[in-house]
């Protein structure tokens, strides 16, 4: 850690030189005083080395998992746990991007002696989405104010707030696997869900036979359950620079679209199906579908790590047709599609069509960021419409999810609509 000089008493050596002569030369005493403080002051970092500072961060949450709109309260405490004063010490929080602070600066400035600690308050207006608090800036100077070193904190936990709600069911199609898992399939096998009783015949299973009803009747009967099967699904992320739209306040397409491939992921992977994760982006993204807890963390760690997910655009973006290539020679046959996109133009539209055409069950998840307060905006609501009823008519249900509700609910409404 090398300190870096603030430049804060250039020129002092020279002024204090100008007026040592002068006082000499007027013979003032308190001329010559004056220019000893100021030399004092400018040779003091060469004579005392600033040593590094030892401070610990600890941050608290009122809540780690509002609803979208919540006002949080973030409570950052430092603690100096080295043997020297610190006599400028400023902190910086490391507030997460997609977050505004609407109560309070989210940093201090501070006096920490050995064993000092401060604590201040901040509060911090949630938005739909998973987001992670970045290190704390410190920035120390020595009592001079000529050198500082600047170093980062995080606290012992991660901190993270948590704006989703829980999709108890997300959207899949009948396109499964031969695995037992909880998606209805047609026919009639291993499940937990009624479908009938029957009379009994050589070779039925034992365990399927209703031996309440042979205690009280005598009747052989076997009793038939709805087969459940698994589902592989890939959930691709539309985060081209293109789907960073955002309304006038509010937020952005693809914030909104990493949030909703963090519940849906969770989502299918609670009802022990294989869950894929990729991004149509400048920095190529694909986890194979998989099932298991160690593949839940990787995609979860995904989600929160990877460049593709970033909250700006990164980078010069590849052609898609290549990366939707490169996919689809990824992707098993029996693989479904659910596509996160603000379908915010053409391309997204033939993207949702090319994995359609070539077997791969497709539906579509769109977050609207769209508003109507100039033509432009209307424009361009009309033609997002226009772009959303293209899918259906080729078959691909589409989930329209306004940034006013939750995830949830857009997918239970859709669900009726299609009852």
């Amino acid at each position: 850690m090398e300190p870096n000089q603030t430049n804060r008493w250039r020129g002092i050596v020279a002024v204090s030189l100008v007026v040592a002569a002068g006082g000499l030369l007027a013979k003032r005493q308190e001329l010559l005083l004056v220019s000893t403080v100021g030399i004092v002051f400018a040779t003091y970092h060469r004579s005392v080395p600033l040593s590094e500072p030892s401070l610990a961060l600890e941050r608290r949450l009122s809540t780690t998992t509002p609803a979208d709109g919540d006002e949080v309260d973030v409570t950052v405490s430092v603690t100096n746990e080295g043997s020297e004063s610190l006599f400028d010490c400023r902190l910086v929080d490391g507030v997460p991007p997609a977050l505004a602070v609407t109560d309070g600066p989210a940093r201090q400035g501070m006096v920490l002696r050995p064993g000092d600690s401060e604590t201040f308050t901040y509060t911090v207006e949630a938005k739909h989405g998973h987001h992670t608090f970045e290190p704390a800036t410190a920035v120390v100077r020595d009592p001079s104010g000529d050198r500082e070193v600047e170093l980062e904190l995080q606290s012992d936990d991660d901190t993270e707030l948590d704006c989703t709600t829980d999709i108890s069911n997300g959207p899949v199609r009948p396109q499964t696997l031969d695995t037992v898992g909880n998606v209805t399939a047609n026919g009639i096998g291993t499940g937990i869900e009624f479908q009938q009783t029957r009379a009994y015949r050589r070779g039925d299973p034992v365990s399927q036979i209703d031996w309440n009803r042979y205690a009280s009747t005598g009747d052989l009967t076997t009793v038939e359950f709805r087969e459940e099967q698994a589902v592989s699904i890939l959930v691709l992320v539309d985060t081209r620079a293109v789907a960073y739209r955002s309304p006038p306040t509010g937020t952005h397409a693809v914030d909104a679209g990493v949030s909703a491939a963090t519940q849906l992921t969770a989502s299918f992977l609670r009802g022990r199906n294989h869950v894929g994760l990729a991004a149509l982006s400048a920095d190529s993204c694909f986890v194979a579908p998989d099932a298991g807890r160690e593949h839940r963390i990787r995609v979860r760690e995904c989600l929160t790590t990877h460049p593709a997910f970033a909250s700006r655009p990164t980078g010069e973006e590849s052609a898609v047709e290549t990366q939707v290539t490169r996919y689809l020679e990824r992707l098993g046959a029996q693989t479904q599609v659910v596509f996160v996109s603000p379908v915010c133009d053409d391309d997204a539209v033939e993207i949702a069509r090319r994995f359609d055409t070539h077997g791969h069950s497709v539906t579509v998840v769109s977050p609207d960021v769209t508003a109507e307060e100039t033509p432009g905006e209307r424009l361009a609501t009309v033609e997002r419409q226009n772009r959303l009823h293209a899918l259906r008519q080729v078959g691909i249900p589409v989930i329209e999810w306004s940034l006013d509700g939750s995830l949830a609910l857009a997918i239970e409404a859709q669900r009726r609509v299609n009852a």
